[in-house]
């Protein structure tokens, strides 16, 4: 499409034990020996019987000591368990996610008043022709203390393979005066409208307005013989890479 013809458009744990002593026990009981070479009868009897029972009796108090022991070791188990809990707390902050710049969005454009300047310019000197046009803009408002209402437009009137004609608007709110017969006082345009997104230089459109040209194509849409660039960065204050640019596409 011709429209939208550029000079240079292109054809990411621990354990325990206890242990008890019977040797002092044994020993008490060998105390009644020299009292048994008084009466032999009732000494053999009497004296061994109690001495083999009262020394076993408190061998089985370690076994109690022994299974208490172990109960504690058991406390370590929830411990181990309730460490794993924090990384799924960690895992539910999301990464920000980033859209892409809306590409073909159906719009309509309001009509604002403007003061322009008509001009001419070849593909070779074409953003610094634009630039001219809108130092002079701004120079006028800036002595009359006028204060643009919006962004500064392009509208491309016509094109061809070596050049185009466009129309420099800035919106303001009240007329300025003493205008020279090249500036004048307009409207832009309006009606309904297609919105595309450039980011970067000039230079750079031409893969912008290729892709504009296969979007028409592939949605079957007829566009207008003019389109429209709203400089979202002042292209005299931004560079040229940096510059962020709407471009709308009238349809018939």
């Amino acid at each position: 499409m011709n429209t939208f013809r550029r000079l240079a458009l292109a054809a990411l744990i621990p354990a325990a034990a206890l242990s008890h002593g019977l040797s002092g026990a044994l020993a008490q009981t060998a105390s009644p020996a020299p009292a048994a070479s008084a009466s032999p009868s009732p000494a053999p009897s009497a004296s061994p019987a109690p001495a083999a029972s009262a020394s076993p009796a408190p061998a089985a108090t370690p076994s109690p000591a022994a299974s208490a022991s172990p109960a504690p070791a058991a406390s370590p188990a929830p411990a181990a368990s309730a460490s794993p809990s924090p990384p799924p707390a960690a895992a539910a902050t999301p990464a920000p996610v980033q859209t892409a710049d809306p590409f073909g969005l159906e719009t309509t454009l309001e009509s604002k008043k403007v003061v322009m300047v008509k001009g001419t310019a070849n593909w070779d000197s074409a953003f610094d022709t634009l630039i001219d046009a809108f130092k002079a803009l701004n120079t006028l408002l800036d002595k009359q203390g006028i204060k643009p209402s919006g962004n500064s437009m392009i509208v491309y009137t016509s094109t061809d393979d070596t050049g185009f004609t466009f129309l420099a608007q800035i919106p303001v709110d009240q007329d300025p005066k003493n205008l020279s017969k090249d500036l004048s006082i307009g409207k832009s345009p309006e009606g309904k409208a297609l919105k595309f997104v450039h980011r970067g230089s000039y230079d750079n459109m031409d893969n912008t307005y290729e892709a504009i040209t296969n979007h028409l194509d592939d949605k079957r849409l007829e566009a207008k013989d003019t389109f429209i660039e709203e400089y979202l960065t002042d292209p005299l204050k931004t560079s040229e890479d940096k510059l962020v640019i709407n471009v709308f596409v009238p349809l018939k």
